[in-house]
């Protein structure tokens, strides 16, 4: 199926039929849309137990419902687990694509990553999912998606890349080894165990540095094409899958963003600046855990370089709200001021862990973010929030208005966002993709399970540090 998303035609009638026939029947309107438990693809008792425990906590009684629909989604829904030669492997769809992202599944079960202390099953879920990305890197480090049965043939099969047998997609994105990285040192942070880093996860770990390093393209050279034969500009990047001009900086250049559109400058800056919390994870792992000090100081230096390069190139004057984050640079002084809802996005940077959230830096780009100044911010009937060239002029990311929740610490800033997500469902309890700004029943996906799943992290995350947020009807 094509990750370019598509507006599903059943959301019209959900949205149009949904209460009027709740009302008919006078049946309940808040009915859980979870699959029954027999369907469900993993059950952990842990994240049933935090579902009891905060839904009811939830004063509006739609939010609760939300809460519930959503949160366990991906557990409900993407889950292939088993156990291949003696190890667990986790292998997690993302919905209505029935490929894995090395991105979205790392974001998919990180909302439960803090419950694995509790729920061994849990834990065994994280580790099979960090056995199977360590194939993925090794399979293809320049791949974004993946296949588990190596036999099926990809509906991009026709791009112009490297398309070996268990790919889904060869999009260079900086962030799908991030995210890889991201997920091997949280389920080490959180439970000391390094029973996964194996030999096999030790030449991924070194394949995906390599692959940063090389995508420094300091001789001005890369291995890598990729072209796509489509009448959507920004599916393909331009000049025989190479991208355009740059100047040698120290940056990592990404040809695509985490939407899995082409950069325009291939410096992405959100991926860069996540690059450098990896490149020092791993750091710390190898001079802790691996003993290899030569390889941890060669993280280190490369994250000490695109530091240096990210305060050269991608910190710029604003007219209007001072010294700002760029989105994209290309060395050469040109840079693009704007912003997506995927993340690493700039909006999400205290997020990931990249920026402090009190910082000037990115308060003021914050302030850009939220401004008309950004040309993917939309103001509309439905909502207000950030966007996407992924899905159009005039769409609204749930996931943009959630990680603005995340990433604030205004209760009233919070509060508005969750209203908003409460109004923009489209009466299917569930998030998308996007929704036109004007008219949320205009959505695209049915089945996104990382906004789901996201949706579920903000409310976990609004009743430890804001309760009182959820003690009210929006």
């Amino acid at each position: 199926m094509n990750r370019r998303t598509f507006i599903k035609q059943s959301s019209f009638i959900i949205g149009a039929s949904a209460l009027p026939l709740q009302k008919l029947f006078n049946t309940p309107p808040f009915v859980s849309k979870r699959p029954p438990i027999a369907e469900r693809t993993f059950i952990s008792k842990a994240v049933e137990a935090t579902i009891k425990k905060i839904k009811p906590l939830i004063k509006d009684e739609e939010v609760a419902w939300l809460f519930e629909n959503c949160y366990p989604n991906t557990l409900d829904t993407t889950v292939d687990f088993e156990y291949i030669d003696g190890k667990p492997d986790t292998f997690i769809i993302t919905g209505d694509i029935d490929a894995m992202w090395l991105r979205d599944s790392t974001a998919q079960v990180w909302p439960y990553m803090p419950l694995m202390k509790e729920d061994e099953k849990l834990k065994e879920l994280v580790k099979g999912l960090i056995n199977r990305q360590t194939k993925c890197i090794n399979l293809d480090p320049y791949a974004n998606a993946f296949y588990k049965d190596v036999t099926k043939e990809s509906y991009w099969k026709n791009d112009s890349a490297q398309m070996l047998p268990g790919i889904h997609e060869r999009k260079w994105e900086v962030d799908s080894l991030c995210y890889a990285i991201r997920l091997s040192n949280a389920y080490y942070q959180i439970t000391g165990d390094i029973s996964a880093f194996d030999e096999d996860w030790d030449k991924a770990m070194k394949l995906a540095v390599q692959t940063l390093r090389t995508e420094q393209r300091m001789d001005g050279t890369t291995p890598y094409r990729f072209a796509r034969t489509t009448s959507v500009m920004i599916d393909s990047p331009p000049f025989n899958g190479t991208g355009r001009q740059l100047k040698p900086t120290g940056l990592i250049c990404s040809a695509f963003r985490p939407s899995d559109d082409s950069t325009i400058f291939q410096y992405l800056i959100p991926s860069n600046l996540f690059a450098v919390v990896s490149l020092n994870q791993l750091h710390d792992i190898y001079m802790k855990e691996m003993n290899d000090h030569d390889f941890a100081h060669e993280c280190h230096a490369l994250a000490k370089e695109v530091t240096k390069a990210i305060e050269e190139y991608a910190v710029h004057e604003h007219l209007d709200f001072g010294k700002i984050y760029a989105y994209e640079v290309d060395g050469f002084g040109n840079k693009l001021f704007m912003d997506d809802a995927n993340v690493p996005s700039l909006m999400s940077l205290p997020y990931i862990e990249a920026v402090e959230r009190d910082s000037e830096l990115y308060r003021n780009t914050r302030r850009f973010l939220l401004s008309e100044h950004n040309p993917y911010f939309n103001k509309g009937k439905a909502a207000t929030g950030q966007g996407s060239p992924h899905s159009g002029k005039e769409s609204i990311w749930p996931m943009g208005i959630i990680l603005r929740a995340i990433t604030s610490n205004d209760p009233d800033e919070i509060a508005l966002c969750i209203k908003m997500l409460k109004e923009t469902h489209a009466d299917t309890g569930f998030m998308h993709e996007s929704f036109h700004k004007d008219d949320a029943i205009k959505y695209t996906r049915d089945w996104f399970a990382w906004a789901n799943t996201l949706f579920g992290e903000m409310i976990i995350k609004v009743h430890n540090e804001h309760p009182e947020i959820l003690d009210k009807v929006f």
